[in-house]
């Protein structure tokens, strides 16, 4: 088992979140503030070097449940899967993409993906 840390489409009630398939949740979280979130449009992107505590929840996922969830991110060519550090000292592994990749996008200034949404 593998605890992941979701923040856009993957979260409970978003149109992936199915891809968890009953994976448990194991609450609400938020990164260290060392990331920055940017939206893409439909999708947000997170990636490391900013100042930002993006706001999330975990799950705990089996082998299978990630593996689809590499084919749906693109692991490692569009985003990478790698180990962050959350705000309580724990760590998960997320999905971050490369800087470069999200020049010129809209910076998610409060880290919630669903607040810039307006859900």
């Amino acid at each position: 088992m593998t605890r992941v840390f979701v923040y856009g489409t993957l979260l409970r009630g978003e149109r992936n979140h199915h891809i968890l398939r009953g994976s448990p949740c194991l609450g609400e979280a938020r990164t260290e503030p060392a990331y920055m979130l940017v939206s893409l449009g439909s999708i947000p992107a997170m990636t490391r070097g900013g100042t930002t505590s993006v706001k999330g929840e975990v799950f705990e996922i089996p082998d299978d449940v990630l593996d689809a969830l590499d084919r749906l991110e693109g692991h490692p060519d569009w985003y990478e899967r790698t180990t962050i550090r959350l705000a309580d000292g724990s760590s998960a592994e997320a999905y971050l993409m490369e800087p470069s990749k999200v020049e010129g996008c809209l910076v998610i200034a409060s880290g919630d993906w669903r607040e810039e949404l307006g859900s």
